[in-house]
């Protein structure tokens, strides 16, 4: 495995306003898989069947529908097994693709290319199968005005690439972790001794830039929560009645999200509530790899 050489450009996105992750957070990651991969002593298969001379053209190809993500995680495998690979893009993240359709050719060293597949293509069809289920998502909630975001629900260690591939998928992140910004859940609330006092101490600790959201799964508790000092609410198990009521009640004093029990057959009536968010779990906890493959030309 190399680290020697440049780096190729970092693949563009078909959404400008998806920003590449920074390469030292993207290289950690394949750097561990790389490793757990290879072991101590590397491809023991390629090396004894592949001259180290040999060259290879390849091409990443899509086998079923779906939207892209995770290139620049296969860039940078491809590139840390041998810097004379060539990636070159043909359908960048945030792409859709049809079976058959080339996501991205791989020119050079026939053996670090087959070292390199695995690992790149794990990346790209499990960030694309995040994509790929947060567009649908999105769809199902075209029209209504509301967003579509992930939860702290992800792989640890992948999270910033399963929150980027939510981006590719046209969704929106929430908080990337406890240090950013504050969600008063029920058992803050419990250990608190209640929502008022929960609340109270954020904000006597909290400096004035840290947006706080709070739990709540009652409407009396929201009524509660409505005399506090909070930037957003947590909608959490509602009924599309009781999300509805509770979007009037807020008159636009908060942003309101709602959580639980939502998938592709109710997301569209909770939307319809009102609700600024829509917070999904399961885009990052349960999707379905997109089938991706790597095929050698010629």
């Amino acid at each position: 495995m190399s680290s020697a050489g440049s780096l190729h450009p970092i693949p563009t996105a078909t959404d400008q306003s998806l920003a590449p992750l920074p390469s030292s957070l993207v290289e950690a990651a394949v750097d561990a898989a790389l490793k757990e991969d290879l072991g101590l002593v590397g491809d023991i298969t390629t090396q004894s069947t592949i001259s180290p001379s040999q060259k290879a053209h390849a091409a990443i190809v899509a086998r079923a529908a779906g939207r892209i993500a995770g290139l620049q995680c296969a860039n940078i495998a491809f590139w840390k097994c041998d810097p004379d690979i060539v990636f070159r893009i043909e359908q960048p993240d945030g792409a859709d693709v049809r079976p058959g359709d080339v996501i991205a050719g791989v020119s050079g060293p026939a053996a670090a290319i087959l070292t390199g597949e695995r690992t790149a293509l794990n990346f790209m069809c499990h960030l694309s199968g995040i994509a790929t289920l947060t567009a649908q998502y999105v769809k199902a909630v075209e029209g209504t005005g509301a967003s579509i975001c992930c939860t702290r629900k992800t792989t640890p260690g992948l999270r910033a690439l399963e929150k980027y591939a939510v981006r590719a998928g046209g969704g929106q992140n929430h908080r990337f972790g406890l240090f950013d910004a504050v969600l008063i859940k029920d058992n803050h609330v419990a250990a608190a001794g209640g929502i008022k006092n929960a609340v109270g101490r954020v904000r006597s600790e909290a400096g004035h830039m840290v947006k706080v959201e709070v739990e709540v799964d009652t409407l009396d508790q929201f009524d509660e929560l409505l005399k506090l000092k909070a930037d957003a609410v947590l909608l959490d198990n509602m009924s599309p009645e009781q999300l509805r009521e509770a979007v009037r009640r807020a008159k636009g004093k908060l942003v309101t999200e709602a959580s639980g029990g939502v998938n592709l057959e109710t997301v569209r009536e909770i939307a319809e509530t009102g609700v600024d968010l829509i917070s999904v779990g399961r885009l990052t906890h349960s999707p379905q790899a997109l089938d991706l493959g790597l095929d050698f030309q010629g």
